[in-house]
């Protein structure tokens, strides 16, 4: 599972991540294109992409939700020049642990027995 989340978030963050996203997602960027398109547009649909990753790999929305939210605010603290590259990538590796330790654990059952799992198919190659 946690190869599949490193791969899922190696895709999400480098091909899948445009050039325009990676500039816009920033609120500091002042270019043309951000003021058709505001930065906090750019930073969610980002933040959607690896949570949609998250979620089809885990096959919870929990989990799912979780990684939109914190992914946010990982690359809002990137963006903001708190921290580099490397402490950015360290949060999301270390993100996908904890995902990892809540899967192992029963965390995204015990939650909210009412959230709904995220469907997938049965032969999606990451379901044991």
């Amino acid at each position: 599972m946690f190869f599949a989340l490193l791969v899922g978030h190696a895709v999400c963050d480098y091909p899948l991540q445009a050039g325009p996203m990676a500039a816009e997602k920033c609120r500091r960027s002042a270019t043309d294109l951000q003021r058709s398109v505001p930065w906090y547009y750019w930073l969610s649909a980002h933040a959607l992409i690896h949570g949609g990753a998250v979620g089809l790999i885990t096959g919870s929305l929990f989990l799912g939700l979780l990684e939109t939210v914190v992914h946010w605010f990982i690359d809002f603290g990137k963006c903001e020049d708190w921290y580099g590259i490397h402490v950015d990538q360290a949060l999301h590796v270390g993100c996908k642990v904890v995902w990892c330790v809540f899967l192992f654990y029963g965390v995204p059952g015990q939650v909210d027995p009412y959230l709904p799992v995220v469907a997938r198919p049965t032969s999606w190659p990451f379901s044991h």
